[in-house]
């Protein structure tokens, strides 16, 4: 099988305006100037694309890819909702900008309806662009109402690119960054498939996680904590999702020392695993939440910190130390206030539950009793995660952790198999995610776990069954 070739009228009206060589400029001009994030610039091929609809995007040959990804786990209603992108040329042709001082309509319309749908009294809206610096203001808000300094958060994490972030983060990325300087406590959360506690149930990964983490508390002094920063649903380590009863644990140890409790839902918020939050899921309420992504699908960029009543009170007559030029953009927040809409409207988030259970959860279900690569499936809504192994038994991951080159040959041609059958996938060390947009279809669920199925035949070639 080769990518699907859209040859509809839209499609051709497209191509009309470029086609091999307008790709082959696009290319060369990227691989002059174009600087690529967490890259061997030396070593990437970046696909040329030429335009994105819905679940879909295509290159400038024709060739077009059904999205497993949602660019980075934000196009949380797809490329180029025609509402989305209106309400932005609308704002545009009002007031394309404005300093972050003033009150402004849709920076004020966008944060009443976000603190609508965030939980408990965070009610309180600080903007950013995007998720790493919503992580930046959430611990440095945490640190100024505590008077402390250090802040605690999960290996097999990821917060964001930006200084405190990087330091936070739990994966590879941190390592080249991390100075230890800067206040960081890292420990194990939960994760009953790679248990660090030796668990066999999940009550029992629970109660050995949420003791690890007291006795971490300990050791390190519980007057010297700000913060407690977990993701909700960690998400591109690998979709793990908690098991009942430890996130509520979290919330009490917290409680009980006066620690802040930072809920990242960068990824993990605004539909993508079947509620507006995942928070909902496991009935907690943090201090503080960090969101972006999908708050405007990532149309424009827009990030935030939601504030509880208690931390807010903080700064009612202490001036906040932070800010940013661009907080509250008006493009950024029109395209918010336009997709909370289309949410509403046209059920997303509902949409996101009723594909995660009906299709997705069972679709994968079949497929892990056809590949023995599949060592295990998790993820709810539109959030899912496949870890792929060499062996089911041993559970030996399909290549080694943080693999490169030869040694992650396994998975670079299970993703070369997506890409062949019009597949784009999220791949992330020995996983691939399933994390479409929120309003994909049945069909595009089940076209996308069609490619899955034959690419996973490949995977299938590494494993001691092969």
């Amino acid at each position: 099988m080769t990518p699907h070739v859209d040859s509809s009228p839209s499609s051709q009206l497209r191509s009309s305006r470029g086609g091999p060589e307008a790709g082959a400029a696009v290319k060369a001009a990227d691989r002059a100037h174009v600087f690529h994030s967490w890259s061997a610039q030396g070593l990437i091929d970046p696909l040329a694309v030429a335009g994105a609809e819905g679940s879909y995007f295509w290159d400038y040959d024709g060739n077009r890819y059904l999205d497993f990804t949602s660019g980075l786990v934000f196009t949380n209603i797809g490329y180029q909702h025609p509402t989305v992108v209106a309400a932005i040329q609308e704002q545009a042709a009002k007031m394309t900008t404005f300093a972050p001082a003033f009150a402004v309509e849709a920076r004020s319309e966008a944060a009443r309806l976000i603190a609508e749908r965030t939980p408990g009294d965070l009610d309180k809206i600080f903007f950013t662009n995007g998720g790493a610096e919503a992580v930046e203001n959430a611990v440095r808000m945490a640190r100024l109402h505590t008077g402390r300094h250090k802040v605690m958060a999960a290996y097999r994490s990821y917060h964001g690119a930006t200084s405190t972030a990087i330091n936070l983060t739990g994966d590879p990325r941190r390592w080249a960054s991390d100075n230890g300087t800067s206040g960081t406590v890292h420990f194990w959360a939960p994760f009953l498939y790679r248990s660090a506690f030796y668990a066999r149930t999940e009550a029992e990964e629970c109660a050995r996680a949420l003791q690890h983490l007291e006795d971490t508390i300990a050791f390190e002094g519980p007057a010297t904590i700000a913060a407690i920063v977990l993701e909700t649903i960690p998400g591109t380590a690998g979709i793990m999702t908690p098991p009942p009863g430890y996130l509520a644990g979290v919330r009490e140890i917290c409680d009980r020392y006066g620690i802040v409790f930072v809920l990242d839902e960068v990824m993990a918020g605004f539909g993508r695993t079947g509620k507006w939050f995942a928070s909902e899921h496991f009935d907690v309420v943090p201090d503080l939440m960090t969101f972006a992504k999908g708050v405007n699908s990532g149309y424009v960029p827009l990030g935030g910190v939601a504030i509880s009543a208690e931390i807010a009170e903080t700064f009612s007559t202490r001036p906040y130390p932070g800010g940013l030029t661009y907080s509250g953009h008006p493009l950024a927040c029109a395209a918010a206030v336009a997709t909370l809409q289309v949410m509403d409207e046209e059920r997303v988030v509902e949409n996101a539950a009723h594909i995660g259970e009906t299709v997705i959860a069972p679709g994968l279900r079949e497929l892990a009793e056809r590949h023995p690569s599949i060592g295990e499936i998790r993820g709810t809504g539109m959030f899912w995660a496949l870890d792929l192994v060499k062996d089911r038994e041993t559970r030996e991951p399909l290549v080694p952790y943080n693999a490169a080159g030869a040694a992650n040959a396994p998975m670079a041609a299970f993703g070369a198999a997506c890409k062949k059958n019009g597949l784009w996938p999220f791949i992330n060390m020995n996983r691939t995610h399933v994390v479409p947009p929120c309003n994909v279809t049945e069909a595009e669920a089940k076209e996308g776990l069609a490619a899955l199925d034959v690419a996973l035949s490949v995977a299938d070639e590494h494993t001691t069954a092969a």
